[in-house]
C-alpha cells in the first residue's frame, strides 16, 4: 500500500469511527499522555450520533467530573459536526466564560491541525474572531456562557456543558434563574423548534438542578444517566444493537479511577456530594423525610447485658433471584428500652438457597433477641425455615402501611436522637444516601428493613412479641 493510499484510507477512519476520531483529538489537545479506552466512550459517542442523524433531538448525559464529557461533548462533536456539513450552526455554552473559552480553544486547535484539514476538506475557515470559529459556508461554532443574553444569535444545535458550579446550584434563586433562562431564553432561538437539537452533558449537583428540571417539567429527553459505581445491573447501548453489560458495584472507567479510589473519594467528599457529583443521584439537601442533623453516630458500642436486645429485620427481594432486587438485613442493640445501634448491615441479590444460607449465619453470628421478617413474598419462606429449625425466636411482620408512611411514623425516634450509626462502617455512604434520598431515591430496601426494626418493640420478648406503630 503507497503513502498516499494510508493517507486515504486513515483519514477514511477519521470521518467514519467516531471512536478513533477521538482518540486523534486527545493526541492533539494532549501529546503523550496515554488515552485510555472504556465502554463509556462508546456509550457517550452512540447517542451524540443519534443527535447527529436527527434520530434523537434532546439528549442529557450524567457522568462524574473528568471522564472526557468536555472533550468528547463541546469539541470532537463539534469538530465532527463541521467536519460533515460545515453549513451546521451550533452554539456552546458552559457556566462561566474562562470554560467556555477553554472549550472554544481545544476546538480550534483540532479543527486548525493538519490531520483534521486533511480528514475533512469540506470545512474551510473563513474567520476566527475570539473564541468563534465560521467556516465560509455560514457555519459556526459560537461560544457564550449559560444564562447570558442570546440577542441576535440562533443556532440549529445548542451544547450546554457543565450549566452551573456545584455551589451555585446550591442556591433556589440561581436555579430558578438558570431554569427559567433555559425554558425563557434558549429555547427561542433554535432555528428550527422541530429539527433544532440541544445536548445537555454535566454531573448532577442538585435535585432541582437543570437536568432534574428538564426531566420533571417537559418530555421527549434521552437521558444517557452513568454512575461512577453501578448502583444495580444495567444494560447500556454502545453502537446500533451493541450493548455493554454493566454489574452492579462495578467502576465506571477501572483503570482510570478503581473503586478503590471512588470510596476513597467518597470518605473525602462525603456521601452527599459524592452521591450526586458521582453516583448522578443527588440527596436532598440536609435529607428529605428524614434530616442530616438528626443522625447520630457512635465509635464505642455500649456493652451487651441482660437488659439489652439484639434484634435483626430482613427485608427480602420480591421475587427469587430477582436480579435488580436486594435482600437487607440489619442488626441492631437496644439499649434502654429507646436507644437503637446498627451493628451490621448485610445487603444482596440472593437466589433462594444463599438467602436461607445468610440467614441462619446472620443469627449465628449474633444470637438476636428476635428475627423480624417481612410477611411477603420469600420472606414467607424464609420466616417459615427459620422457625422450623427450632433455634431461633422469628416473627413474621404484616405489611398493612405504604413505605412512606412507615418511615413517617419511626422518623422521631431520628429526631429524637435515638437512632445511631457506627461512625466507620464502609457501608455507612450508601446507607446515608438512601435514607437521606428516600423516597425519591433509587433503592428502599435498606429503608424498609431500618423501619421494620424500629417499629418492633423486643422488650417483654418472654411474655409477649409486640410489633408497634
Amino acid at each position: 500500500m503507497t503513502r498516499k493510499t494510508e493517507e486515504e484510507v486513515l483519514n477514511a477512519i477519521l470521518r467514519s469511527d467516531p471512536y478513533y476520531f477521538v482518540q486523534r483529538c486527545c493526541m492533539t489537545l494532549n501529546p503523550g499522555a496515554p488515552f485510555l479506552r472504556n465502554w463509556h466512550i462508546e456509550a457517550i459517542l452512540h447517542q451524540l450520533d443519534r443527535v447527529r442523524k436527527g434520530e434523537i433531538t434532546r439528549l442529557i448525559i450524567n457522568l462524574p467530573p473528568r471522564h472526557l464529557k468536555s472533550v468528547l461533548v463541546s469539541v470532537a462533536f463539534p469538530a465532527l459536526l463541521l467536519g460533515h456539513d460545515p453549513t451546521r450552526r451550533i452554539i456552546c455554552l458552559s457556566y462561566g466564560a474562562d470554560l467556555s473559552s477553554k472549550h472554544a480553544a481545544d476546538f480550534r486547535a483540532v479543527v486548525q491541525s493538519p490531520w483534521y484539514r486533511r480528514a475533512f476538506p469540506k470545512l474551510r475557515i473563513s474567520r476566527v474572531a475570539d473564541s468563534d470559529v465560521f467556516t465560509i459556508r455560514r457555519g459556526f461554532r459560537r461560544t457564550t456562557s449559560v444564562g447570558g443574553a442570546l440577542t441576535g444569535l440562533g443556532a440549529g444545535c445548542f451544547i450546554i456543558d457543565d450549566p452551573q458550579k456545584p455551589i451555585d446550584a446550591q442556591s433556589q434563586p440561581l436555579r430558578d434563574h438558570l431554569n427559567g433562562w433555559f425554558s425563557n431564553t434558549l429555547m427561542s432561538r433554535l432555528d428550527n423548534k422541530e429539527t433544532g437539537s440541544i445536548i445537555v452533558v454535566m454531573q448532577r449537583v442538585h435535585l432541582n438542578d437543570l437536568t432534574g428540571y428538564l426531566v420533571e417539567n417537559s418530555g421527549g429527553w434521552t437521558v444517557l444517566n452513568l454512575a461512577a459505581i453501578a448502583e444495580e445491573d444495567e444494560r447500556i447501548a454502545i453502537g446500533e444493537q451493541r450493548y455493554h453489560h454493566r454489574r452492579a458495584g462495578e467502576a465506571l472507567h477501572p483503570e482510570h479511577e478503581s473503586l478503590a479510589t471512588l470510596e476513597l473519594l467518597r470518605r473525602e467528599l462525603g456521601s452527599e456530594v459524592f452521591a450526586a457529583q458521582y453516583q448522578q443521584s443527588p440527596v436532598p439537601p440536609g435529607g428529605a423525610m428524614i434530616r442530616r442533623q438528626w443522625l447520630r453516630y457512635y465509635d464505642v458500642l455500649p456493652e451487651r447485658t441482660y437488659r439489652t436486645k439484639v434484634i435483626q429485620s430482613w427485608d427480602c427481594a420480591s421475587k427469587e433471584g430477582a436480579q435488580n432486587s436486594w435482600s437487607v438485613c440489619t442488626t441492631w442493640l437496644i439499649v434502654d428500652k429507646r436507644d437503637y445501634y446498627l451493628l451490621d448491615v448485610t445487603r444482596g441479590r440472593y437466589e433462594y438457597p444463599r438467602l436461607r444460607q445468610a440467614a441462619v449465619a446472620l443469627a449465628e453470628r449474633f444470637d438476636p433477641t428476635a428475627i423480624v421478617v417481612e410477611d411477603a413474598s420469600t420472606g414467607i419462606a424464609l420466616a417459615q425455615e427459620l422457625k422450623e429449625a427450632g433455634r431461633f425466636r422469628v416473627r413474621p411482620v404484616p405489611v398493612d402501611r405504604d413505605k412512606v408512611t412507615r418511615l413517617y411514623v419511626q422518623a422521631a425516634k431520628f429526631e429524637a436522637g435515638h437512632v445511631y450509626f457506627p461512625k466507620s462502617a464502609p457501608y455507612l455512604p450508601e446507607l446515608e444516601a438512601e435514607l437521606l434520598t428516600f423516597p425519591q431515591g433509587k433503592h428502599d430496601d435498606q429503608v424498609d428493613s431500618i423501619t421494620q426494626a424500629l417499629a418492633f418493640k423486643a422488650f417483654g420478648y418472654d411474655a409477649t412479641l409486640e410489633w408497634v406503630g
